[in-house]
């Protein structure tokens, strides 16, 4: 008798429903705020009269950044091309050094503290300094390197150093060379680590960026978007503002969201960080 048992591919159905529906709601649900508080925000506005030099609405900002859609643009532009470089530069100096970190411990033990230190020190104390010694461009490109850097280097030398040690001595007791066991298997055993530290190093890039930029605007130099955030707090106009810090939102969630999918589709066929419940 089968009567009262479920069928495996009812069973499969229903699990794919639920998923479906799960995906939805992560969806769904962020939106649904946003929706709530974007509302309140306009109703507050309104219902108090506050003036837009101390609090725009919501459709005044957007509104603003239709206006004053050339200049924003360009901005970002700029913003964006430095903290790509900036993040190229962290994910080829952090994987770069991490791995001459592993081949020699003597080199990791010199020069990884200094490594701590730079991240430790406030990069709102350097960039003025920076100004100081490099042109405006380079200044602000070694800030988004700076706080980007870090994180690159300490997760891909943790997950080097992580490595199953049994397997690299079965590595060896087959003959690999040195490099064979760098490519063939601590570089691919490491690769959750290195992807989780390009997360992380993806949103600091737009960070030190934008810290640089500030700094440059308060020396009166500048074209990016933060310098465009600081330019309209001097001129009191304050939906300018908004909307300038609703695009950088919006560049920092895109980069968060491509570094993620990125990571997604080059681990999803073997690690359980990106396999399906």
């Amino acid at each position: 008798m089968s009567g009262g048992r479920p069928k495996l591919g009812q069973g499969g159905a229903n699990h794919e429903a639920r998923s479906r529906a799960d995906r939805a709601l992560r969806v769904l649900l962020p939106v649904a705020v946003l929706a709530l508080g974007v509302a309140a925000w306009e109703w507050v506005v309104y219902r108090y009269a506050i003036p837009p030099y101390v609090l725009p609405g919501p459709s005044l900002v957007f509104s603003t950044l239709v206006a004053d859609w050339p200049v924003l643009w360009a901005s970002l532009v700029v913003t964006l091309t430095t903290t790509n470089e900036g993040f190229v530069l962290a994910v080829v100096g952090g994987v770069g050094l991490a791995i001459l970190f592993n081949q020699s411990r003597l080199l990791e033990y010199s020069l990884y503290p200094y490594a701590v230190i730079l991240q430790v020190t406030p990069v709102v104390a350097i960039a003025p300094l920076l100004l100081i010694y490099l042109p405006q461009r380079g200044a602000v490109l070694a800030c988004a390197w700076i706080v980007a850097f870090f994180p690159v280097l300490a997760n891909t030398t943790l997950g080097l150093n992580s490595v199953d040690h049994n397997l690299v001595d079965l590595f060896r007791l087959y003959g690999a060379s040195r490099w064979q066991v760098l490519w063939q298997l601590k570089l691919r055993a490491a690769s959750p680590y290195i992807l989780a530290g390009l997360k992380i190093a993806g949103g600091l890039s737009l960070i030190g960026a934008v810290v640089a930029e500030i700094a440059a605007g308060s020396a009166g130099a500048g074209s990016g978007l933060a310098y465009r955030i600081a330019e309209s707090g001097y001129r009191l106009n304050i939906p300018r503002m908004f909307a300038a810090l609703l695009l950088l939102s919006i560049a920092g969630i895109v980069i968060f969201f491509a570094l993620s999918y990125l990571s997604y589709l080059l681990l999803r066929r073997w690690h359980e960080s990106a396999l399906e419940p």
